[in-house]
């Protein structure tokens, strides 16, 4: 794979959560589409597509911090950027 192709691929890890070492406020920027399971999903928290699950929160409950609890859920990921138009490149597990 290229640099420039490399470049155009969102990170392997990533979480909206501000306190997470995941979290990149750049890349979160530039709007990251996720599709899990086949299916494009606007509500994922966290994802890690070399390991195969996504985070999303799990209706309105909180802890007792007053963060949104989590579900861990399996399954294929993929990623890419947003801001590439109707054909990005695509990171997804091999």
């Amino acid at each position: 794979m290229s640099d420039d192709t490399k470049a155009d691929l969102p990170p392997d890890h990533l979480s909206v959560n501000p306190k997470s070492e995941h979290f990149d406020v750049e890349v979160l920027k530039r709007g990251v589409g996720i599709r899990f399971k086949g299916r494009e999903r606007t509500d994922i928290e966290e994802y890690s597509i070399s390991e195969g699950w996504v985070r999303v929160q799990a209706g309105k409950t909180v802890d007792r911090k007053g963060n949104p609890l989590t579900l861990k859920l399996s399954g294929p990921v993929e990623a890419w950027y947003e801001d590439l138009g109707d054909n990005p490149p695509v990171n997804k597990a091999d």
